[in-house]
Protein backbone atom coordinates (compact mmCIF):
# COMPACT_ATOMS: atom_id res chain seq x y z
CA UNK A 1 0.00 0.00 0.00
CA UNK A 2 1.04 3.51 -0.80
CA UNK A 3 0.09 7.02 0.31
CA UNK A 4 -0.77 9.55 -2.53
CA UNK A 5 1.63 12.31 -3.19
CA UNK A 6 2.00 15.02 -5.10
CA UNK A 7 4.50 16.37 -7.32
CA UNK A 8 6.02 19.88 -5.64
CA UNK A 9 8.87 21.96 -4.54
CA UNK A 10 10.76 22.49 -1.63
CA UNK A 11 10.01 25.63 -1.01
CA UNK A 12 6.56 25.21 -0.84
CA UNK A 13 7.18 23.06 2.43
CA UNK A 14 10.21 24.55 3.60
CA UNK A 15 11.96 27.86 4.45
CA UNK A 16 14.99 28.83 3.12
CA UNK A 17 17.48 30.24 5.35
CA UNK A 18 14.91 31.94 7.45
CA UNK A 19 15.02 35.02 9.09
CA UNK A 20 17.12 34.36 12.06
CA UNK A 21 18.93 37.61 14.68
CA UNK A 22 21.69 37.60 16.69
CA UNK A 23 22.80 40.35 18.85
CA UNK A 24 26.13 42.00 17.24
CA UNK A 25 29.00 42.10 19.43
CA UNK A 26 27.37 39.52 22.16
CA UNK A 27 28.59 36.48 22.90
CA UNK A 28 26.59 33.31 20.85
CA UNK A 29 26.75 29.63 20.23
CA UNK A 30 29.00 29.03 16.90
CA UNK A 31 28.95 26.21 14.68
CA UNK A 32 31.70 25.90 11.89
CA UNK A 33 31.90 23.42 9.34
CA UNK A 34 34.27 20.93 11.10
CA UNK A 35 31.62 20.59 13.65
CA UNK A 36 28.93 19.49 10.97
CA UNK A 37 28.93 15.61 11.24
CA UNK A 38 29.19 13.05 8.20
CA UNK A 39 25.97 11.31 7.67
CA UNK A 40 24.77 11.85 10.61
CA UNK A 41 22.16 13.78 12.46
CA UNK A 42 23.57 15.51 15.62
CA UNK A 43 25.94 17.56 16.31
CA UNK A 44 28.41 16.81 19.43
CA UNK A 45 27.95 19.70 22.01
CA UNK A 46 31.44 19.20 22.28
CA UNK A 47 32.28 20.89 19.20
CA UNK A 48 29.90 24.09 19.52
CA UNK A 49 32.23 27.02 19.75
CA UNK A 50 31.49 30.25 21.93
CA UNK A 51 31.98 33.38 19.38
CA UNK A 52 31.51 37.25 19.25
CA UNK A 53 28.14 37.39 17.12
CA UNK A 54 29.41 39.08 13.92
CA UNK A 55 26.00 39.11 12.04
CA UNK A 56 26.83 37.22 9.56
CA UNK A 57 27.13 34.17 8.01
CA UNK A 58 24.55 31.57 9.02
CA UNK A 59 21.95 31.68 11.62
CA UNK A 60 19.70 28.73 13.10
CA UNK A 61 17.94 27.46 16.39
CA UNK A 62 17.04 24.00 17.45
CA UNK A 63 15.08 21.63 14.74
CA UNK A 64 16.67 23.98 11.41
CA UNK A 65 18.45 21.49 9.17
CA UNK A 66 22.13 22.11 8.19
CA UNK A 67 23.17 21.86 4.74
CA UNK A 68 26.72 22.57 3.28
CA UNK A 69 26.76 23.95 0.32
CA UNK A 70 30.54 23.48 -0.61
CA UNK A 71 32.27 21.01 -2.19
CA UNK A 72 33.27 18.40 -1.08
CA UNK A 73 31.20 18.57 2.33
CA UNK A 74 28.36 18.66 0.45
CA UNK A 75 29.43 15.09 -1.62
CA UNK A 76 30.97 13.61 1.79
CA UNK A 77 27.14 13.96 3.68
CA UNK A 78 27.69 17.10 5.81
CA UNK A 79 23.93 17.35 6.42
CA UNK A 80 22.71 18.04 9.97
CA UNK A 81 19.66 18.50 12.31
CA UNK A 82 20.48 21.26 15.08
CA UNK A 83 19.95 19.86 18.69
CA UNK A 84 22.77 20.71 20.76
CA UNK A 85 21.43 24.58 21.78
CA UNK A 86 19.49 26.16 24.63
CA UNK A 87 16.04 26.18 24.23
CA UNK A 88 15.06 29.66 21.96
CA UNK A 89 18.89 30.19 21.34
CA UNK A 90 19.97 31.24 18.10
CA UNK A 91 23.26 30.32 16.87
CA UNK A 92 25.82 31.95 14.30
CA UNK A 93 27.48 29.15 11.93
CA UNK A 94 29.86 28.97 8.51
CA UNK A 95 28.97 31.28 5.48
CA UNK A 96 28.39 27.72 3.58
CA UNK A 97 25.78 26.58 5.32
CA UNK A 98 22.06 26.39 3.70
CA UNK A 99 19.55 26.91 6.60
CA UNK A 100 15.96 24.96 6.18
CA UNK A 101 12.94 24.61 8.11
CA UNK A 102 9.47 23.98 7.71
CA UNK A 103 7.21 26.16 7.16
CA UNK A 104 5.01 24.22 9.47
CA UNK A 105 7.24 23.28 12.70
CA UNK A 106 5.66 19.63 12.24
CA UNK A 107 8.14 19.44 9.00
CA UNK A 108 10.75 20.04 10.41
CA UNK A 109 11.89 16.53 10.74
CA UNK A 110 10.81 15.32 7.41
CA UNK A 111 12.99 18.40 5.42
CA UNK A 112 15.92 17.17 7.56
CA UNK A 113 15.15 13.40 6.17
CA UNK A 114 14.52 14.50 3.04
CA UNK A 115 18.02 16.50 2.88
CA UNK A 116 19.46 13.22 3.45
CA UNK A 117 18.25 10.97 0.74
CA UNK A 118 20.43 9.78 -2.14
CA UNK A 119 18.17 11.69 -4.71
CA UNK A 120 18.31 15.39 -2.60
CA UNK A 121 22.25 15.00 -2.82
CA UNK A 122 22.35 13.83 -6.77
CA UNK A 123 20.16 17.20 -7.38
CA UNK A 124 22.18 18.92 -5.35
CA UNK A 125 25.51 17.95 -6.00
CA UNK A 126 24.16 17.94 -10.17
CA UNK A 127 23.81 21.90 -9.39
CA UNK A 128 27.01 22.84 -8.05
CA UNK A 129 28.81 26.24 -9.98
CA UNK A 130 32.03 27.83 -9.92
CA UNK A 131 35.63 26.62 -9.89
CA UNK A 132 37.18 23.25 -9.77
CA UNK A 133 38.08 22.50 -5.67
CA UNK A 134 35.13 25.93 -4.33
CA UNK A 135 31.77 24.54 -6.14
CA UNK A 136 29.09 25.44 -4.25
CA UNK A 137 25.03 24.94 -4.29
CA UNK A 138 22.77 28.06 -4.78
CA UNK A 139 19.64 28.49 -2.05
CA UNK A 140 17.62 28.92 -5.19
CA UNK A 141 18.42 25.50 -6.37
CA UNK A 142 17.66 24.23 -3.16
CA UNK A 143 14.19 26.16 -3.14
CA UNK A 144 13.43 24.40 -6.67
CA UNK A 145 13.68 21.00 -5.73
CA UNK A 146 11.04 18.91 -6.89
CA UNK A 147 9.79 15.75 -5.37
CA UNK A 148 7.19 13.11 -4.51
CA UNK A 149 5.55 14.64 -1.30
CA UNK A 150 3.11 12.70 0.98
CA UNK A 151 0.68 14.71 2.79
CA UNK A 152 1.55 15.84 5.89
CA UNK A 153 -0.35 13.78 7.96
CA UNK A 154 2.00 10.67 6.54
CA UNK A 155 5.36 13.02 6.29
CA UNK A 156 5.02 13.22 10.17
CA UNK A 157 3.96 9.63 10.88
CA UNK A 158 7.38 8.72 8.61
CA UNK A 159 9.84 10.75 10.43
CA UNK A 160 8.99 9.87 13.87
CA UNK A 161 10.42 6.30 12.57
CA UNK A 162 13.35 8.02 11.35
CA UNK A 163 13.60 10.05 14.25
CA UNK A 164 13.51 6.80 16.76
CA UNK A 165 16.44 5.36 15.23
CA UNK A 166 18.10 8.72 15.31
CA UNK A 167 17.47 8.99 18.77
CA UNK A 168 18.82 5.48 19.55
CA UNK A 169 22.36 6.14 17.48
CA UNK A 170 22.86 9.31 19.73
CA UNK A 171 22.36 7.69 22.88
CA UNK A 172 24.61 5.20 21.93
CA UNK A 173 26.82 7.50 20.87
CA UNK A 174 27.01 9.68 24.25
CA UNK A 175 27.49 6.60 25.78
CA UNK A 176 30.47 5.49 24.46
CA UNK A 177 31.50 8.91 25.17
CA UNK A 178 30.88 8.58 28.48
CA UNK A 179 33.04 5.33 28.55
CA UNK A 180 35.70 6.70 27.09
CA UNK A 181 36.02 9.38 29.49
CA UNK A 182 35.81 6.57 32.45
CA UNK A 183 38.61 5.34 30.99
CA UNK A 184 40.74 8.22 30.11
CA UNK A 185 39.72 9.82 33.53
CA UNK A 186 41.30 6.35 35.38
CA UNK A 187 44.39 6.71 33.29
CA UNK A 188 44.57 10.74 34.63
CA UNK A 189 44.36 9.29 37.76
CA UNK A 190 46.96 6.58 38.02
CA UNK A 191 49.34 7.29 35.55
CA UNK A 192 49.35 11.41 35.19
CA UNK A 193 48.34 12.93 38.70
CA UNK A 194 49.52 9.68 40.47
CA UNK A 195 47.00 9.68 42.85
CA UNK A 196 46.85 6.24 44.07
CA UNK A 197 50.88 6.95 44.95
CA UNK A 198 50.13 10.08 46.64
CA UNK A 199 47.50 8.69 48.94
CA UNK A 200 49.93 6.07 50.34
CA UNK A 201 52.13 8.73 50.78
CA UNK A 202 49.98 10.28 52.91
CA UNK A 203 48.53 7.46 55.04
CA UNK A 204 45.73 7.35 53.06
CA UNK A 205 43.59 4.18 51.50
CA UNK A 206 43.32 4.81 47.37
CA UNK A 207 39.87 5.61 47.09
CA UNK A 208 37.22 3.69 45.14
CA UNK A 209 40.51 0.80 44.91
CA UNK A 210 40.59 -2.68 46.44
CA UNK A 211 43.44 -4.09 48.15
CA UNK A 212 44.93 -5.68 46.28
CA UNK A 213 45.20 -3.25 43.16
CA UNK A 214 46.57 -0.50 45.69
CA UNK A 215 49.36 -3.04 46.76
CA UNK A 216 50.85 -2.67 43.17
CA UNK A 217 51.59 1.27 43.65
CA UNK A 218 54.49 2.67 45.45
CA UNK A 219 54.30 4.70 48.49
CA UNK A 220 56.99 7.53 47.52
CA UNK A 221 58.23 9.23 44.35
CA UNK A 222 61.74 10.16 42.92
CA UNK A 223 63.15 12.18 40.90
CA UNK A 224 63.81 11.58 36.96
CA UNK A 225 64.60 13.68 33.77
CA UNK A 226 60.91 14.21 33.22
CA UNK A 227 59.28 15.10 36.35
CA UNK A 228 59.21 13.61 39.73
CA UNK A 229 57.15 9.98 39.27
CA UNK A 230 56.42 7.75 41.32
CA UNK A 231 59.54 5.02 42.94
CA UNK A 232 59.93 2.39 40.57
CA UNK A 233 58.65 3.79 37.18
CA UNK A 234 60.70 5.18 34.56
CA UNK A 235 60.00 6.94 31.97
CA UNK A 236 60.69 6.13 28.03
CA UNK A 237 60.05 7.81 24.36
CA UNK A 238 57.08 7.14 22.91
CA UNK A 239 58.36 5.66 19.83
CA UNK A 240 60.05 3.02 21.88
CA UNK A 241 56.47 1.84 23.70
CA UNK A 242 55.25 0.69 19.85
CA UNK A 243 55.42 -2.18 17.94
CA UNK A 244 54.17 -2.65 14.08
CA UNK A 245 52.93 -6.16 14.13
CA UNK A 246 52.38 -8.88 11.00
CA UNK A 247 49.07 -8.01 9.02
CA UNK A 248 49.59 -10.25 5.91
CA UNK A 249 46.93 -12.49 6.75
CA UNK A 250 43.54 -11.80 5.30
CA UNK A 251 39.56 -12.85 6.26
CA UNK A 252 38.37 -16.08 4.78
CA UNK A 253 34.55 -16.08 4.65
CA UNK A 254 34.14 -18.69 7.25
CA UNK A 255 35.64 -15.80 9.52
CA UNK A 256 33.72 -13.58 8.70
CA UNK A 257 30.31 -15.73 9.34
CA UNK A 258 31.76 -16.75 12.19
CA UNK A 259 32.60 -12.78 13.80
CA UNK A 260 29.64 -11.34 11.58
CA UNK A 261 30.52 -8.37 9.35
CA UNK A 262 34.26 -7.03 9.59
CA UNK A 263 34.66 -3.42 10.40
CA UNK A 264 36.97 -1.29 8.23
CA UNK A 265 39.07 1.45 9.65
CA UNK A 266 39.78 4.35 6.90
CA UNK A 267 41.87 7.29 7.85
CA UNK A 268 39.73 9.27 10.19
CA UNK A 269 38.27 5.84 11.17
CA UNK A 270 35.19 5.53 9.16
CA UNK A 271 33.72 2.32 9.54
CA UNK A 272 32.52 0.33 6.80
CA UNK A 273 30.89 -3.37 7.49
CA UNK A 274 30.87 -6.39 5.36
CA UNK A 275 33.47 -8.79 3.92
CA UNK A 276 36.77 -6.96 1.93
CA UNK A 277 39.41 -9.39 0.88
CA UNK A 278 41.72 -6.54 -0.89
CA UNK A 279 42.81 -5.22 2.69
CA UNK A 280 45.07 -5.92 5.50
CA UNK A 281 43.50 -7.71 7.83
CA UNK A 282 44.30 -8.01 11.85
CA UNK A 283 42.71 -10.51 13.93
CA UNK A 284 42.52 -8.32 17.31
CA UNK A 285 40.60 -9.91 20.20
CA UNK A 286 40.43 -9.59 23.79
CA UNK A 287 43.57 -11.34 24.19
CA UNK A 288 45.33 -8.75 21.59
CA UNK A 289 43.83 -5.71 21.05
CA UNK A 290 45.53 -3.32 18.90
CA UNK A 291 45.14 0.41 17.90
CA UNK A 292 45.34 2.22 14.57
CA UNK A 293 47.59 5.08 13.44
CA UNK A 294 45.61 7.49 10.84
CA UNK A 295 48.38 9.45 8.16
CA UNK A 296 46.27 12.59 9.34
CA UNK A 297 44.64 11.26 12.41
CA UNK A 298 47.42 10.23 14.57
CA UNK A 299 45.98 7.58 17.39
CA UNK A 300 42.71 7.35 16.61
CA UNK A 301 41.34 3.93 17.57
CA UNK A 302 41.84 0.77 19.97
CA UNK A 303 40.03 -2.37 18.78
CA UNK A 304 39.55 -6.19 20.62
CA UNK A 305 37.62 -7.32 17.47
CA UNK A 306 39.07 -8.42 14.13
CA UNK A 307 39.20 -5.83 11.89
CA UNK A 308 40.55 -4.85 8.41
CA UNK A 309 42.34 -1.43 7.79
CA UNK A 310 42.51 0.89 4.27
CA UNK A 311 46.02 1.59 2.89
CA UNK A 312 45.71 5.41 4.33
CA UNK A 313 46.21 3.93 8.29
CA UNK A 314 48.92 1.67 10.39
CA UNK A 315 48.36 -1.07 13.07
CA UNK A 316 50.13 -0.97 16.10
CA UNK A 317 50.37 -2.11 19.52
CA UNK A 318 52.27 -2.46 22.50
CA UNK A 319 55.99 -3.46 22.82
CA UNK A 320 56.96 -2.64 26.43
CA UNK A 321 53.40 -3.27 27.94
CA UNK A 322 50.07 -4.05 26.93
CA UNK A 323 48.35 -2.63 24.15
CA UNK A 324 45.47 -0.83 25.82
CA UNK A 325 48.16 1.04 28.99
CA UNK A 326 50.03 1.99 25.92
CA UNK A 327 46.85 3.61 23.77
CA UNK A 328 46.35 5.65 26.41
CA UNK A 329 49.68 6.48 26.97
CA UNK A 330 50.25 8.25 24.25
CA UNK A 331 47.02 10.05 23.25
CA UNK A 332 47.67 13.51 23.02
CA UNK A 333 51.24 13.02 22.96
CA UNK A 334 51.86 12.61 19.68
CA UNK A 335 53.41 15.20 17.26
CA UNK A 336 54.45 15.04 13.94
CA UNK A 337 56.49 16.80 11.25
CA UNK A 338 55.80 17.63 7.95
CA UNK A 339 52.84 16.74 5.86
CA UNK A 340 54.30 13.34 5.04
CA UNK A 341 53.60 11.19 8.52
CA UNK A 342 54.57 7.89 9.69
CA UNK A 343 54.84 6.50 13.44
CA UNK A 344 58.46 6.06 12.97
CA UNK A 345 57.95 9.87 12.57
CA UNK A 346 57.26 10.69 16.43
CA UNK A 347 59.25 13.45 17.70
CA UNK A 348 61.09 12.08 20.57
CA UNK A 349 58.87 12.54 23.78
CA UNK A 350 59.16 10.99 27.07
CA UNK A 351 56.39 9.14 28.91
CA UNK A 352 55.89 8.27 32.60
CA UNK A 353 55.87 4.04 32.21
CA UNK A 354 54.68 2.26 35.33
CA UNK A 355 55.23 -1.50 36.33
CA UNK A 356 54.07 -3.88 33.81
CA UNK A 357 51.70 -5.44 36.85
CA UNK A 358 50.07 -1.63 37.31
CA UNK A 359 49.81 -1.45 33.50
CA UNK A 360 48.10 -5.05 33.37
CA UNK A 361 45.27 -4.26 35.85
CA UNK A 362 44.56 -0.94 34.21
CA UNK A 363 43.85 -2.90 31.13
CA UNK A 364 42.10 -5.54 33.42
CA UNK A 365 39.38 -2.68 34.37
CA UNK A 366 39.36 -0.67 31.29
CA UNK A 367 38.76 -3.72 28.70
CA UNK A 368 35.16 -4.17 29.90
CA UNK A 369 34.40 -0.57 29.07
CA UNK A 370 36.20 -1.26 25.86
CA UNK A 371 34.46 -4.22 24.59
CA UNK A 372 31.25 -2.13 25.42
CA UNK A 373 32.15 0.40 23.52
CA UNK A 374 32.67 -1.82 20.40
CA UNK A 375 29.70 -4.19 21.14
CA UNK A 376 27.72 -0.66 20.93
CA UNK A 377 29.54 0.74 17.60
CA UNK A 378 28.28 -2.30 15.79
CA UNK A 379 24.83 -1.68 17.30
CA UNK A 380 24.85 2.01 16.13
CA UNK A 381 26.24 0.48 12.60
CA UNK A 382 22.94 -1.80 12.44
CA UNK A 383 20.86 0.98 13.06
CA UNK A 384 22.11 3.37 10.45
CA UNK A 385 22.13 0.76 7.40
CA UNK A 386 18.32 0.63 8.55
CA UNK A 387 17.55 3.97 9.10
CA UNK A 388 19.10 4.81 5.62
CA UNK A 389 17.51 1.31 3.81
CA UNK A 390 14.45 2.59 5.43
CA UNK A 391 14.89 6.76 4.36
CA UNK A 392 13.91 6.89 0.91
CA UNK A 393 11.18 4.89 1.22
CA UNK A 394 9.37 6.66 3.88
CA UNK A 395 10.21 10.15 2.80
CA UNK A 396 8.46 9.17 -0.28
CA UNK A 397 4.95 7.54 1.47
CA UNK A 398 6.39 3.94 -0.56
CA UNK A 399 6.08 2.08 2.55
CA UNK A 400 3.52 1.66 4.89
CA UNK A 401 4.34 3.20 8.96
CA UNK A 402 3.60 -0.40 10.39
CA UNK A 403 6.23 -2.47 8.40
CA UNK A 404 8.62 -0.15 9.38
CA UNK A 405 7.86 -0.06 13.03
CA UNK A 406 8.24 -3.42 13.19
CA UNK A 407 11.69 -3.79 11.21
CA UNK A 408 12.90 -1.15 13.60
CA UNK A 409 12.03 -3.62 16.81
CA UNK A 410 13.61 -6.35 15.18
CA UNK A 411 17.28 -4.52 15.31
CA UNK A 412 16.62 -2.35 18.67
CA UNK A 413 15.35 -5.85 20.50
Amino acid sequence: MSFKTQMIRLDEIAKINPARKVLKGKKVDFVDMAALPQNSRDIIKGNVDQRIAKGAGAHFRNYDTLLARITPCLENGKTAQVRCLEDDAIAEGSTEFIVLCGIDEKDNDFIYYLCRDSEFRKYAIGRMEGTSGRQRVSWQSIAAYQFQCPEQAVRVRNSKVLTLLDDRITLLRETNLTLEAIAQALFKSWFVDFEPVRAKKEGRKPEGMDAETAALFPDRFQQSELCEIPKGWTSNVIKELLNRPNISKRFTKAQVLRYGAIPVYEQGVSILLGYHNDVPTCNASPENPMFIFGDHTCVTKLSCQPFDISQNVILLNGSMRNTIWTYYAIQGKQKFEEYRRHWMELIVKNVVVPSIPICNRFAEIVLPLQLKIEANEKTIQALSNLRDTLLPRLISGQIRLPDAAEKIEEVIA
